[in-house]
């Protein structure tokens, strides 16, 4: 293996989740009795550039052709892509005359609020039936994997975009150093580029690592961030720290043509890193403690309470929940079932553990003892959602980033006792 951003052979272990199928490929259920491909989930460091990397075991097309995840389910995240849109608007002083392009625009979640606003746009979407759902809204979208190819057809055909958006895709492609000559490809000379990625900082602090999942091929600091946009002439002159997805960072970068310097947030946070190690090898060598210390925890939790006779059930079948249920090794003996608000779910099964997966209607029916949340990052949406269940006694679990009750009357955080973390 070698390094995707630098090309370096040193590269060190950082976390070994051992062998999971992918963690979108959601089981019907007539696969059951069937052959499950597997494929090692080992997160390493390059020694050399910092970048935190997976082998790239599986291909953008395995994954994304057709695609289980429509962001729209997400309440909290529309009203995040709204936020944004306002915020961009303001940034890059956006009018009917400029032109908007977001790379995985996924089912017109952000670009909706582009179009409401009298913009032009165009969303690129590799996922055939996510992509429908956008133009069923009547956003424009190309359903396409964005390479340097496509980005020059778009900029022929349509002109060079004032910004690109890329939500939650750069740590998606394993071809790197081509996608990010590819947003450049698109990105007007005087433009911006605003991408949103999960922080590593936070991945390692918090020991999050049920984010490390096969369709993320590599983890992202500022400073490895800002090496990799740099290989294309990119030049990162702000970040924003978010609270989206367990702690997230918004990067926007300019051409460097256009003379922009970095902005004191980005000396800040890149401040912050280094203070917590990560600018060095060792500051990432103690994630694989965390991980076990969390598997243990919530299996002697799930234990406790079944051997007591509760009913256990989950909420939620996002891929960071895959990751966590299969490393775990729960499945419906310590699961019976999970739920999702998203259909294309319901009657199929979490791939690798086998757990079914309901209508959330499914709770309030059987109203079950203990709800383990699989989306944590979602906590105060979900738990306002979910607040009925104290009705009859029911109580949120919530993993990470320590395993914790919800309190259903104050929505504040209850410590499970026994828990050491």
């Amino acid at each position: 293996m070698q390094c995707r951003l630098c090309g370096s052979t040193r590269l060190r272990s950082v976390v070994d989740l051992g062998a999971t199928p992918p963690c979108e490929r959601f089981l019907t259920e007539s696969e059951l009795d069937t052959m499950e491909p597997t494929f090692p989930l080992h997160l390493r460091l390059c020694e050399d550039c910092l970048l935190l990397q997976i082998p790239a075991l599986i291909t953008p097309e395995d994954t994304f052709t057709e695609y289980a995840y429509f962001s729209s389910y997400s309440d909290s995240w529309v009203v995040h892509a709204r936020t944004f849109v306002d915020t961009a608007t303001e940034r890059v002083g956006l009018d009917p005359d400029s032109f908007v392009v977001e790379v995985a625009s996924n089912d017109g979640y952000l670009l909706q609020h582009v179009i409401a606003d009298g913009v032009r746009c165009l969303g690129i979407e590799p996922s055939v039936n996510v992509g429908a759902a956008a133009r069923d809204k009547g956003v424009p979208t190309e359903t396409a994997f964005l390479d340097e190819e496509l980005a020059h057809r778009v900029r022929a055909e349509s002109g060079a975009a004032d910004l690109v958006v890329a939500n939650n895709v750069y740590a998606h492609i394993p071809d790197l150093l081509g996608f990010t000559r590819a947003l450049r490809g698109l990105l007007a000379d005087d433009g911006w580029l605003s991408i949103e990625v999960h922080h590593a900082l936070n991945l390692v602090q918090l020991g999050q690592f049920d984010t490390i999942y096969h369709e993320h091929f590599q983890y992202y600091t500022v400073l490895s961030a800002s090496r990799a946009l740099a290989t294309a002439g990119l030049r990162v002159v702000d970040v924003e720290l978010l609270s989206t997805h367990g702690g997230s960072i918004r990067v926007w970068a300019r051409p460097e043509e256009t003379g922009a310097e970095p902005s004191a947030r980005v000396a800040d946070v890149l401040q912050a890193e280094q203070d917590a190690g990560l600018h060095d090898v060792s500051g990432y060598l103690d994630l694989q403690a965390r991980t076990d210390s969390v598997r243990q925890e919530l299996l002697r939790f799930l234990l406790d309470e079944g051997s007591a006779g509760k009913r256990i059930v989950g909420y939620g079948a996002p891929g960071k929940g895959n990751t966590l249920l299969n490393y775990c090794g729960i499945r419906p003996d310590l699961m019976e079932y999970t739920v999702d608000r998203n259909p294309y779910k319901h009657g199929r099964y979490t791939p690798g553990t086998r757990i079914p997966i309901h209508p959330p209607e499914r709770i309030d029916v059987d109203r079950p003892d203990v709800i383990v949340v699989l989306p944590w990052n979602l906590e105060s949406e979900i738990t306002a959602q979910l607040a009925h269940v104290s009705e009859w006694g029911g109580r949120l679990v919530y993993p990470l980033p320590t395993l914790h009750f919800a309190s259903l009357d104050a929505g504040e955080r209850v410590g499970i006792p026994g828990g050491t973390r």
